[in-house]
């Protein structure tokens, strides 16, 4: 009877597997230019993808450093079967950054959906994440000056303005990072992992999906309500802006309870009237003390609870630049779900759909500590 049972519950993976296959060629079959290797060519790449050559693990499975035989080399993200980025995630990953180009996104070779495989190729980057580097435990070899970090900042915010505004339809990244800033040779930062990833049509006031992200850069009024707007991104925009340059995770449990989380801690010092000492003190002598508080003050307008106060990130560009002043009046309590952090949060199914919704969600104000009580999930661990 078990060995019946055993029996059929292999034929439905199998005949699982089959459907599983058939879905990732029909949606792939219109998408161009994606080249498609073979496992065997992956294999060889990777060295049979020796664990020396592995350079990054999470919950999508593993990334291995290789080389192609034409001599390029490569990153080779391998889904692992139980991978949280399924198979309509890697589809979207694939169409998104397919069809997009541009010097602050990653390059995506192509792709293998051999089998069972589902495996992405990416152009290789030495320097790693931020977070592996700039913000990792460990010693790193990398000196962040502040005009590393500056070309760091202006280099994600030009990706996601040519995200929200120039491509169309629209793309919201829904989670922006310090694991998914990447940096190349001369520190050119490329935003890479496009899993959840949405399109966002311009008639549209916000998206009603299922909440997907990483808590600590969750836009809380997304988190709670899940009306995904471009908002979410610049949300997330802003607290990594403060991790750059404060050189410290957005929350750090060694620190006292006060000091744990970082977007309280830099508002406290804001209204302290002492901001400076955010200033990451690893940078050294050469950091323009006014101008790291500057960025630092655009990360708050940035988390803003007030949707309409958060700028659009071609705003956020031009305030990098010195190009467009920042009015401090407009600086009121960010939004803050670090009274949220300490509830345990459950992965759930839930399917995304699109609407118009009813009225401006910009509008609205959502503070994360008037919700405490409130159970979220779906939330990406970091």
């Amino acid at each position: 009877m078990v060995s019946k049972c055993w029996h059929v519950f292999n034929l439905y993976i199998s005949w699982q597997g089959c459907l599983i296959r058939l879905y990732l060629d029909a949606e792939l079959l219109d998408v161009e230019n994606i080249r498609f290797y073979t496992y065997r060519d992956l294999r060889h790449a990777t060295e049979d993808f020796k664990p020396d050559n592995k350079i990054g693990e999470g919950g999508f499975g593993s990334v291995y450093k290789g080389m192609l035989k034409d001599g390029t080399v490569v990153a080779v993200k391998v889904l692992g079967a139980e991978s949280r980025q399924g198979v309509r995630e890697f589809i979207t990953e694939i169409t998104i950054i397919s069809d997009t180009q541009h010097e602050n996104l990653v390059k995506l070779h192509g792709c293998c959906v051999e089998g069972d495989h589902r495996i992405l190729v990416y152009g290789y980057l030495k320097n790693g994440s931020l977070d592996q580097t700039l913000l990792g435990s460990g010693q790193c070899s990398i000196n962040f000056t502040w005009e590393v970090r500056k070309k760091i900042c202006i280099g994600v915010a030009k990706g996601l303005a040519y995200l929200h505004e120039e491509v169309h339809p629209h793309v919201i990244h829904r989670d922006i990072k310090a694991s998914n800033i990447l940096l190349d040779d001369d520190f050119t930062p490329k935003i890479s992992d496009f899993g959840l990833a949405k399109l966002f049509p311009g008639h549209l006031t916000h998206l009603s999906t299922r909440i997907a992200g990483t808590i600590g850069y969750l836009a809380p009024e997304y988190a709670i309500r899940g009306q995904l707007t471009r908002k979410a991104d610049i949300y997330s925009f802003g607290v990594l802006l403060l991790e750059i340059v404060s050189g410290r995770p957005n929350q750090c449990k060694r620190l006292p309870i006060e000091e744990q989380y970082l977007l309280e801690r830099v508002w406290d010092l804001y209204r302290e009237g002492e901001l400076k000492n955010m200033v990451d003190p690893s940078i050294g002598k050469d950091v323009d003390t006014d101008e790291a508080c500057l960025y630092l003050k655009i990360g708050i307008l940035c988390t803003q609870s007030l949707l309409k106060n958060r700028p659009s990130m071609s705003n956020v560009m031009k305030m990098l630049n010195d190009e467009m002043s920042i009015d401090e009046k407009d600086l009121s309590d960010p939004c803050l779900l670090s009274e949220l952090t300490s509830f345990k949060t459950t992965k759930i199914n839930i399917s995304g759909t699109s609407s118009s919704g009813s009225g401006n969600p910009e509008d609205s104000t959502i503070y994360g500590s008037s919700h405490a009580t409130m159970t979220f999930t779906s939330i990406t661990d970091r």
